[in-house]
């Protein structure tokens, strides 16, 4: 295992209520109504598929720029208050920096939401972040693991990335990565060089080490 990639939303930071929380005040301003299963459509998704998701499923005539920019203020506006890290992430970021691993954040969020984030998990955590900005095409892409692990300088054959999104993991994985899966909002099922687990509190350096070894 030559490095660990790390997703952000839901894997490292409790973020999804708070996303549910903006989508669902951008929607009722968009004449329409935010359910749970309208973002189980979107978690793991990009900035751009959900303002055209939700200006379908509301027939608004708002310009897409518009509703973007209400999206990432709501976001950030609650971001600037703090973020609560998820079980086990502190002490497994740690645990990687400790070990003397090359790291990066792999996100779909814009960059003013990772950098809001960021403040509260500590970005010298990383030594790269990887955002939906910074690529062509995001998850379920593999384009952001592929990005993260050539800015690491390593293959990404030769990561462990964590994940808690069913695009997540198919971005991951078409890179390449073996992946470690703590489903969040939708259910991700075991496969082949995937391990899913409840929370980080089951994964140290030693289980990333293990998966990465393992054959598929």
């Amino acid at each position: 295992m030559d490095a660990v990639l790390f997703d952000m939303d839901g894997l490292l930071v409790d973020s999804e209520k708070i996303w549910f929380q903006v989508e669902s005040e951008v929607m009722e301003r968009l004449g329409g109504h935010w359910r749970s299963t309208d973002q189980e459509q979107l978690v793991g998704g990009s900035m751009t598929s959900t303002v055209a998701y939700m200006l379908e499923v509301s027939g608004a005539g708002a310009h897409p720029d518009e509703v973007a920019a209400w999206m990432l203020e709501g976001m950030t506006s609650r971001l600037a208050g703090g973020v609560e890290m998820m079980p086990g992430a502190a002490e497994l970021l740690a645990a990687v920096r400790r070990a003397g691993l090359p790291t990066a954040l792999v996100t779909s969020s814009l960059r003013p939401i990772a950098r809001a984030c960021l403040k509260g998990i500590g970005g010298d955590n990383f030594d790269h972040v990887v955002t939906g900005d910074d690529v062509t095409r995001t998850k379920p892409d593999p384009e952001p693991y592929l990005k993260a692990a050539r800015l690491l300088g390593v293959a990404a054959a030769r990561c462990v990335a964590l994940e808690d999104s069913p695009n997540g993991v198919t971005s991951a994985t078409a890179a390449g990565c073996r992946v470690v899966a703590v489903p969040s909002v939708l259910p991700i099922p075991s496969a082949p060089g995937r391990l899913v687990v409840e929370s980080l509190l089951e994964v140290d350096v030693d289980v990333l080490r293990m998966l990465s070894g393992r054959r598929s």
